[in-house]
């Protein structure tokens, strides 16, 4: 009885430890196949994650957009022209009373064509430390401006304030040379409130 039960229990546990070796070779295959599978898994994820904000979370490998990312678009300076009274052509081309028409850069105007920002840095009344503006106490403003590759078209509104017979040539010519430059320009046509420039000085002359 007890040789019986000996023998029992022995194939009770061959089987038991036949049964252990099976189930842990099942193990480490499904690991070792796992662990195959897995890098793979990962990878079409891991290079769109860097940089991504599709999923809506920072992440930590994001390139953070420098200063020039970050700021608006660059504009070129523009160039307006100012009078330098009295100085005989010594600094620029020589006109009406004496003076020297000379050209300074200006900034550009937010992203606008340069015929309006140049334009528009005459109209708005400021002029360098050592020139002089003829337009700057006048209450004039840009409407618009076209170019068909010869002529420069130019509109302004307003009212023109000069300061004696000097300022008719010198607000022509800073006009004038300042769309002309802007554009490229062989020819200018300027108008004020629907009148062409030259008979809108010609009235104010003859008005004083």
């Amino acid at each position: 009885m007890a040789k019986s039960c000996s023998w029992a229990g022995r194939r009770a546990l061959a089987a038991a430890t036949s049964c252990l070796a099976l189930l842990l070779c099942g193990c480490s295959a499904m690991g070792s196949a796992g662990s195959r599978e897995a890098p793979l898994a990962l990878l079409p994820s891991a290079k769109p994650g860097i940089g991504s904000a599709a999923d809506g979370r920072d992440h930590p490998n994001a390139a953070s957009p420098g200063p020039a990312a970050s700021a608006g678009p660059k504009t070129s300076p523009v160039t307006a022209y100012f009078v330098m009274v009295d100085d005989g052509g010594r600094h620029g081309i020589r006109f009406g009373c004496n003076d020297s028409l000379v050209g300074f850069a200006q900034p550009g105007d937010g992203g606008n064509v340069p015929l309006k920002a140049a334009i528009g840095a005459l109209l708005d009344g400021g002029q360098p430390a050592n020139a002089y503006n003829a337009l700057g106490a006048s209450r004039l403003t840009f409407l618009s401006g076209s170019f068909d590759g010869t002529t420069v078209t130019v509109y302004l509104s307003g009212t023109l304030n000069h300061g004696g017979s000097c300022d008719l040539p010198r607000v022509e010519a800073q006009l004038t040379q300042t769309a002309l430059e802007a554009t490229g320009a062989v020819k200018a046509e300027i108008y004020i409130n629907g009148e062409t420039l030259s008979d809108y000085l010609a009235r104010m002359s003859r008005s004083r």
